[in-house]
């Protein structure tokens, strides 16, 4: 499209974005760690699906409107900083369950598809600093006064979406290797809840501490 410009620049730029550690690509290693593969790309289709909502939000103006408007901004920052704090609160009070508590108390169910989807869905399209970043880097790439300014944003967001999706699907790969060694080290297995966990908590903090 003749009305996006510096297209390889825009996707090289993407790319080292999102290979950057942050809420998105925490979660995405945190459940592909602690559940396998499997979980892990699900989580990362969830995240791609809430940058696809940004990408139409952006295209529709939906985007420029809720950062310019403090109200919206904080409420979105706020719900996705309690979000990832209560993600980790989670994991860590799980660890702390008593070996005799465990004998009794039946394996807690693995989330299904939807769940997961759902989770990756809300880490994603509750982080203000992707809006954020949808408002400051996209326009350097549209012609200004370009007719097809809505269709522009889509592409470029799409083309974030898929190129997040491909990172984090990565990511999920490498990090599910380990989860078969985790899954039969329960000691290991609970460092390592630990450590997300309060990796979750620690991103939730930063969230809510964003300034636009």
């Amino acid at each position: 499209m003749s009305d996006i410009v510096h297209f390889p620049l825009f996707v090289a730029s993407i790319l080292l974005l999102c290979i950057t550690p942050g809420p998105d690509l925490a979660y995405v290693v945190g459940q592909s760690v602690a559940r396998g593969r499997c979980s892990g790309i699900l989580s990362a289709a969830g995240v791609a699906l809430g940058s696809c909502t940004h990408a139409v939000a952006s295209a529709l103006g939906l985007t420029a409107l809720i950062a310019a408007s403090p109200l919206l901004f904080t409420l979105i920052k706020y719900l996705g900083a309690a979000y990832l704090i209560y993600l980790g609160a989670r994991m860590i009070g799980s660890t702390f369950m008593t070996s005799a508590a465990a004998e009794i108390t039946p394996p807690r169910a693995q989330p299904g598809t939807r769940l997961l989807l759902l989770r990756g869905f809300i880490t994603s399209i509750t982080n203000p600093k992707v809006l954020l970043f949808f408002i400051a880097f996209f326009p350097q790439f549209v012609v200004a006064g370009s007719e097809h300014h809505a269709s522009a944003f889509l592409l470029l967001g799409m083309t974030y979406a898929l190129v997040g999706l491909m990172t984090d699907v990565m990511f999920a790969l490498l990090a599910g290797g380990a989860a078969g060694a985790v899954a039969n080290n329960k000691r290991l297995q609970k460092v390592l809840d630990r450590l997300v966990g309060a990796t979750f908590i620690g991103l939730g903090i930063r969230l809510a501490l964003t300034r636009r």
